[in-house]
């Protein structure tokens, strides 16, 4: 088996390529690399047993190592929509000219529109004909075999363990573990956490995410800083003294720090200059160490989230995350969790929220468990304007998940018990949802932050779940760099694209029972692509991304061709009928494997992408 890549290293290297390719119906191959790294063929010095015929013709196909030049927007921004009726349902009958977008109160217009439903395209299966030698597929799967299951919709489960206590986290695995028994054969499931202490890769394998399940627990980074001390000082409290500079807050502080000193006052001391500054003292340390602490727990939990939907972005279908959290703050972190949002909205990824914390009523100090840290001191009863504090803390928690739920078209169940409804809910996306894209004007990369607010132009009583709003890059992305990410985005997807004239076609041969070669054959039409005439030559550049899954989804293995075309006029009327064929080769092992190409090309900035499923025994 080959080294793998990884998609990091693939996206460096769509830069570059090596060439294969076909002419007068000859197919001409050159050694693939082990990876996608720049590998430079010479159209004037090829392998000797193809000398003579590339030479014909190497000023008019050509490998080139510099990056095709795709028209792409750095500054385009993303927005997902879901429109419901009163009772909930998602509408799918809307048009661009229903939707007005509002970028800081000025009105944008639509460049980009799509409705989206979710779904995934039948892949073609490969066939094989009796013993070892395959032939290409076909547009109707093998009748020899029944074709393999082909994973159509991934879900991550993701369990915020930093911020969960033991009750809530008993109950929803509870309801996950039942939840989970009722994949379909289609689901592909993973479990993270945002400790990262638990994870789970994509798989159907019902035992191993009952194990992963049982192994949760919470995992608080810091255990909360001031937990059981006197005075506590929440993380919702400590922001509101240090950051917001609260004199409230603050105050409610300092008498619940001379509150929880009573010796003083029994020695006489009363509430004299000296018990004040240290208690303001106590106050300002305090409040500092909860600050770092809790900014620390929710820099982290927003980074997990962040890193599993760059996760599942690699996954080949429809993909949606589930957070299961107890709801945190996160006050200086709005850039982080607003990119989080925008790199979920172009992979096409929903974010759906149970609040862990179910049905509850605010009820600061009713807990009996958890008295305040006065009455535990025996200095009394909290001070007036704790149980306000602690009242808008806990309705605080909600705002950052219900912020993710609507960026991203997601629900946000919360405030109900009914854990296993909430699981059934969650794990599906929108029946339907709209895709807006606009390009902001005049827009500066200054990092600031730019409200959004989407409106219907027609009075219909519909409710819009939309993000909030964008931050304005700080610097603009090379357009190069942007369409490498652009092939790579379409590459882990499931979509099936026919811009392009290109058909897939997969073969496969077993050299012994545990080895095989699987070739992904892209046929181009060349006749049909468009070309820019350049000193009387036509001229083009294909970029061709082949990808390898396994029967889970994962990513395996991908490889990348560059052909650049300088074609006379009459080689490309009459010596490329039957068009350029470009194979790419996988060592492999027996099982199912999902075969992912995309197409682009530099001068009709088109894209073609297709799927194909392949069963090897």
């Amino acid at each position: 088996m080959r080294q793998l890549v990884t998609p990091s290293s693939l996206a460096n290297g769509l830069s570059s390529g090596f060439l294969l390719f076909a002419v007068f119906g000859i197919l001409w191959l050159f050694p693939h690399p082990q990876q996608l790294q720049a590998q430079q063929v010479s159209a004037t010095a090829p392998p000797p047993a193809a000398k003579t015929e590339i030479d014909q013709n190497s000023a008019e196909l050509a490998s080139h190592d510099e990056p095709a030049r795709f028209q792409a927007s750095a500054k385009l921004v993303v927005v997902r929509v879901v429109a419901r009726d009163s009772q909930g349902r998602a509408v799918g009958n809307l048009r661009k000219e229903d939707f007005e977008v509002f970028d800081k109160g000025k009105p944008q217009t639509i460049t980009q529109f799509e409705m989206e439903q979710p779904g995934s395209r039948v892949a073609k299966m490969s066939e094989e004909p009796d013993g070892n030698t395959s032939v290409p597929s076909s547009d109707t799967p093998s009748t020899a075999a029944a074709a393999p299951v082909v994973p159509q919709r991934y879900v991550a489960y993701l369990f915020d363990d930093v911020h969960l206590e033991f009750t809530d986290l008993a109950q929803v695995r509870q309801a996950a573990e039942r939840h989970l028994a009722t994949l379909r054969p289609t689901d592909r499931a993973a479990i993270f956490t945002t400790s990262g202490q638990t994870a789970l890769d994509f798989t159907d394998d019902q035992a191993k995410l009952r194990a992963t399940l049982l192994r949760l627990q919470p995992r608080p980074i810091t255990s909360g800083v001031s937990a059981g001390e006197c005075p506590e000082i929440s993380y919702y409290q400590a922001d509101l003294i240090v950051n917001k500079n609260d004199p409230q807050a603050k105050q409610v502080a300092i008498q619940e720090a001379i509150q929880c000193n009573p010796g003083a006052s029994a020695q006489g001391q009363g509430t004299s200059a000296s018990v004040l500054a240290s208690a303001t003292a106590e106050v300002n340390v305090l409040s500092s160490e909860v600050l770092n602490a809790g900014e620390h727990e929710s820099r982290i939990s927003i980074g997990s989230i962040r890193d599993v939907v760059n996760a599942i972005s690699r996954m080949p279908g429809q993909r949606s995350i589930v957070l299961v959290s107890p709801g945190f703050i996160a006050p200086d972190l709005q850039y982080e969790y607003t990119e989080v949002i925008d790199r979920a909205v172009r992979s096409q990824i929903t974010i759906n929220v149970l609040e862990a914390r179910g049905l509850y009523v605010i009820m600061p100090f009713g807990d009996a468990s958890h008295q305040p840290a006065t009455i535990l001191a025996g200095g009394g009863p909290p001070p007036p304007g704790k149980a306000l504090i602690e009242t808008a803390a806990a309705e605080a928690n909600d705002d950052l998940l219900a912020v993710l739920a609507d960026g991203t078209g997601g629900m946000f169940f919360h405030n109900n018990n009914d854990f296993n409804d909430g699981f059934r809910r969650l794990a599906e996306t929108p029946e339907y949802s709209y895709v807006l894209g606009f390009a902001p004007q005049n827009l500066k990369p200054d990092g600031s932050f730019h409200s959004l607010k989407v409106k219907l132009t027609s009075p219909q009583k519909l409710t819009l779940q939309a993000r909030r709003g964008y931050y304005a890059p700080k610097k603009f992305t090379d357009p190069n760099e942007q369409a490498k990410q652009e092939i790579e985005d379409e590459m882990f997807s499931q979509e099936e694209l026919h811009n392009l004239p290109v058909t897939l076609h997969t073969q496969f041969f077993k050299a012994s029972d545990q080895n095989a070669k699987l070739n992904v054959l892209a046929h181009v039409d060349v006749r049909l692509l468009r070309f820019r005439k350049v000193e009387g030559r036509n001229q083009n550049v294909l970029t061709c991304v082949s990808a390898l899954f396994n029967r889970n989804g994962n990513f395996i293995e991908g490889m990348q061709k560059i052909v650049t075309m300088h074609l006379k006029d009459e080689t490309l009327e009459h010596k490329l009928g039957s068009g350029i064929t470009l194979k790419t080769s996988f060592d492999v092992k027996p099982g199912s494997y999902l075969v992912r190409l995309v197409v682009r090309d530099a001068e009709g900035q088109m894209m073609s992408a297709e799927n194909g499923v392949v069963e090897i025994r």
